[in-house]
């Protein structure tokens, strides 16, 4: 199964090396509640399990985990840094980055693409998550309204969210059974999840260029 990454120009770059195998079937039946620490830091699957469900009052901020609910509080400041002092301040910039590099590993391991358990911080782990931050001047018009350009993507990834928790558990099932991801969920789920981290990144203002309605 090839290495999978969005490749297009898009300053947010997502990838997972494929898992070894054979599996792990002893944490793959067990996933869920070996995940819970990070379930609880980062949020679960999708979009609507993280920073979606602030703009969208779905689930509250108690969905997002304890780090997605900073690094909400980091956006919220630093739009009015940026609408009304032309600066996006580097700690909580970086306070937000902390977050999706954490989420990107607790997403892949939740997903049952990787079985190593992810690290408590910042550390080597077979998934990551790359993004070329805005510097300079910001748009101001994209950043005072981006709230606004936020809602077609929740409305869409809400319902693939709801479908990738779906495939996940049909994985789940077919990992235990036979020890394979079926390769179509497998490439749906890292669509999905793709998708879903352009946004947040979007979302928690570390780029200006507006998401593609994507799953490549």
């Amino acid at each position: 199964m090839a290495i999978a990454e969005f490749a297009a120009p898009y300053p947010v770059t997502v990838e997972v090396q494929p898992a070894t195998e054979p599996r792990n079937k002893m944490t793959i039946g067990f996933r869920i509640i070996l995940a819970i620490p990070h379930l609880l830091l980062v949020g679960g699957l999708g979009f609507a399990g993280s920073i979606g469900a602030w703009w969208l009052t779905y689930g509250g901020m108690f969905s997002l985990g304890v780090l997605g609910a900073v690094a909400t509080v980091c956006a919220i400041i630093s739009w009015f840094g940026i609408m009304f002092a032309a600066q996006h301040p580097v700690g909580l910039r970086d306070l937000c980055m902390y977050y999706l590099r954490w989420r990107t590993r607790g997403l892949a391991y939740l997903a049952l693409f990787r079985d190593e358990y992810p690290p408590f911080g910042d550390a080597d782990y077979p998934a990551s998550i790359n993004v070329v931050m805005a510097e300079g001047e910001r748009d101001k018009k994209s950043v005072g309204l981006r709230i606004f350009y936020l809602i077609p993507h929740a409305i869409i990834l809400w319902a693939l969210s709801i479908a990738w928790t779906v495939t996940s558990i049909i994985a789940w099932f077919s990992l235990l059974l036979n020890g394979t991801y079926p390769e179509s969920l497998y490439n749906f789920g890292m669509g999905v999840m793709r998708w879903s981290l352009r946004v947040e990144a979007y979302a928690l203002l570390l780029v200006d260029e507006y998401p593609p309605f994507s799953l490549d």
